[in-house]
Order: C-alpha cells, then sequence, then structure tokens
C-alpha cells in the first residue's frame, strides 16, 4: 500500500501538467457528466480527480471496445470474450506497473500513478474496479440485487472511495458513504440501459426480480421489448438506488466545505438520470434517457446550494458488497465505527457541564462562570 498522503502537494511539474491536459481531453469525449460536476470542486481535488476519471474511462473503454455488439455467432462471441479477457490482462499489468512506480507510456498511467502516491490509494481499490470490467469480459450473470450491488461496488464504488481519498476522506463511516454514492449511481446508470445493454448481450438487472415478474431473463434477453412488467422491475432498482442517495447525505455532510458542491452534483445527476426514467414511462428499451440541459442546471444550482445536508441519520455500516473496499483503507471495522453521535446540542451541554465541574474542583467561581460564558453557543 502506498504511504498515506502528506500535507502540501508539490507543484506540479511541466510533464505532470501535460499528463493532466491529456486526461482532461480523454474525459470530454466520454464524461460530460464528470466533467460538468467536477467543475465545482475544489482545483486540489478537481485535477487528481480527472488522473483518476480518465484512468477509469481508459480501462472501461479498454474492455467494452473488445466486443462488437449486435448479432452474432457463437464464434464471434467466443473471440470477443477472449480479446476482452485479454484487456483484462493488459489492464491488470499496467495497474502493477503503475504501483511499482513504474508507469508505462501513456499519459492516464502516468497521472494515475502519480494520484495513488500522493493520496495513499490502496491497491485493492483500482484493482477491484478491473475485476468488475473482467466480470463483464466473462459475461457474468447477476441473480439476486446482493450481486448486482456486489458488481456495483467494483465498477462504481471504488470510484467513489478514491475519490472519498482525494478529498482528505479516511474515516469509515465516510468511505461507506462514498461507496453508497458510486453503488446508486451505477444502479441509475443500470436502470437507464437497460435497452442498450440488452442489444449487446447483457442483463445487468436481477434475474430472480424478473422471474418475481413473470419474465423469462434468457428468452427476455433474445428479443428485449418493454412491457409493464419490465417497468416494475427498472422502478424496484430505482427505488434502491434513491435509498442509497439518502444515506449519503451524512457522507456529503463530513466532507470539507468546498468539495460539498461537486459531490452533490454528481449525486444530483445521477439521481435525475432515474426520473428521467420515470418520466418516459419507465421504458428503458426504446430510447435512452437523457437529462435536459435545464434539469442538469438545475441540479448543479441545487448543489451550490444544499451545502449543509442533513447529517442527523444514525450512521450506516458500508453495505455488504462494498465492507472490503472500506476495509482496505481502515482495517477491520467495528461496530463502534458506526454508533451514532451524542446530538451536537446534548454533546454542547455534556462538555459545558464536564467544564464546570473541573474548574469549580480547583479553579474556584470565576472560572465557572467562564466555562459557562463559553459554552453557551454550542
Amino acid at each position: 500500500m502506498p504511504d498515506a498522503p502528506t500535507a502540501g502537494a508539490d507543484a506540479m511539474s511541466p510533464a505532470e501538467a501535460a499528463d493532466l491536459a491529456a486526461c482532461r481531453t480523454l474525459l470530454a469525449h466520454g464524461s460530460r457528466t464528470f466533467l460538468a460536476a467536477s467543475r465545482l470542486l475544489p482545483r486540489r481535488v478537481r485535477d487528481p480527480a480527472c488522473a483518476l476519471y480518465a484512468f477509469c474511462r481508459m480501462a472501461d473503454d479498454e474492455v467494452d471496445g473488445q466486443t462488437g455488439g449486435g448479432p452474432s455467432s457463437l464464434a464471434d462471441d467466443a473471440a470477443d470474450a477472449a480479446r476482452a479477457s485479454a484487456a483484462v490482462q493488459r489492464l491488470r499489468q499496467r495497474l502493477a506497473c503503475i504501483y511499482q512506480g513504474q508507469p508505462g507510456t501513456d499519459a492516464a498511467d502516468r497521472a494515475l500513478a502519480a494520484v495513488v502516491r500522493r493520496f495513499g490509494i490502496p491497491s485493492v481499490l483500482p484493482e477491484a474496479l478491473i475485476e468488475g470490467f473482467a466480470w463483464d469480459a466473462a459475461g457474468r450473470r447477476y441473480e439476486t440485487l446482493a450481486e448486482v450491488q456486489a458488481y456495483a461496488a467494483r465498477v462504481a464504488g471504488t470510484v467513489g472511495a478514491m475519490m472519498a481519498l482525494l478529498m482528505g476522506v479516511r474515516s469509515a463511516a465516510g468511505l461507506a458513504r462514498a461507496c453508497d454514492l458510486g453503488v446508486a449511481m451505477q444502479l441509475s446508470n443500470i436502470a437507464r440501459d437497460v435497452g442498450e445493454d440488452a442489444r449487446l448481450g447483457r442483463l445487468y438487472l436481477p434475474r430472480q426480480w424478473l422471474r418475481e415478474a413473470g419474465i423469462d431473463p434468457d428468452a427476455w434477453l433474445a428479443a428485449p421489448q418493454h412491457s409493464p412488467a419490465l417497468g416494475r422491475v427498472v422502478q424496484r432498482l430505482l427505488r434502491e438506488a434513491d435509498a442509497l442517495y439518502t444515506r449519503v447525505d451524512a457522507g456529503v455532510a463530513a466532507l470539507p466545505l468546498g468539495c460539498r458542491p461537486g459531490i452533490n452534483a454528481a449525486r444530483f445527476l445521477y439521481a435525475q438520470i432515474g426520473l428521467e426514467v420515470e418520466r418516459r414511462g419507465l421504458n428503458a428499451i426504446d430510447g435512452r434517457a437523457v437529462v435536459s440541459r435545464r434539469r442538469k442546471a438545475t441540479s448543479l444550482l441545487r448543489a451550490l446550494v444544499a451545502l449543509n445536508p442533513d447529517d442527523s441519520w444514525a450512521p450506516q455500516p458500508p453495505l455488504p458488497a462494498t465492507r472490503y473496499l472500506v476495509e482496505a483503507v481502515t482495517g477491520p471495522l467495528q461496530a463502534a465505527h458506526f454508533t451514532p453521535p451524542a446530538p451536537r446540542r446534548l454533546a454542547g451541554v455534556i462538555a459545558l457541564f464536564d467544564r464546570l465541574e473541573r474548574r469549580d474542583r480547583g479553579w474556584g467561581l470565576a472560572d465557572g462562570r467562564t466555562a459557562l460564558a463559553e459554552g453557551g453557543g454550542e
């Protein structure tokens, strides 16, 4: 594992600046939602985030680019799977070189190497991301919601955890909420892309849910079409995403103030994807839900306003699917990590009386009055 981050980052060298510019160019062609949200992050976070996302985008494209999509023969499918598997292996080798401090010639590799060194990102996190891509390459099937969450934890929860580290968050509770956000965003993506994924021969909706709705998963995948029953399954997944977006509030409240607008923007923009799917009658087959510019602008404005989200919820442990990602940073988790803190006002009163008692014991009444004055604003 890299050393923990140190305070005070060195100024960027010309070579690092050139790598970062190349990363931004890559993102401009395939990650416009991220770029929109990242503009609200402070530069000290935005620049390494661009490097991180560029590597993730490149890795995803490397694997997805090996499958043709559309009608194909068994031989075509086997060839696609072999090429995708080879791409995953190349990514693993590149990541190993990055963590050995010997990145390859690609700008995204060099930029990521600088980020993992500076912010102490455990290799487990990007390795899990690549494992998710490997699951895609292998055509993995997802029977239950827990299995879908395990996939989402790898391809998106990992990114949430790494983003949290860029913002200086290393607590178990904060990392758990960052993973929640990543998983929620991936569930929104899955709901939006049901038709697009099906045309590539992929199905991420829980197969158990489809059977419960009277839909045979394999028969449907062979001839995907919208139906009210399918719409109910899509809506069920969106409700799971919404529940996770709600849990994220406490995590946002723990972020540095300057980081909150960017993370709010990401969650509000992705939540809008689900709302757009619902506006389309939950039909994710006959077209792709696109959030309008007006709704994006509204979400960005909301992100700027909602700087003090509700943090009164009792801390929730991580999802079972993301627990190992959190532990990669914090070590084994104990229940104490998620013990609800005393409410702020109650904590202030307790601290006040503690100070009064200590001062009355040894320092006299005048000091006690001083303590009362100090504690009055808590």
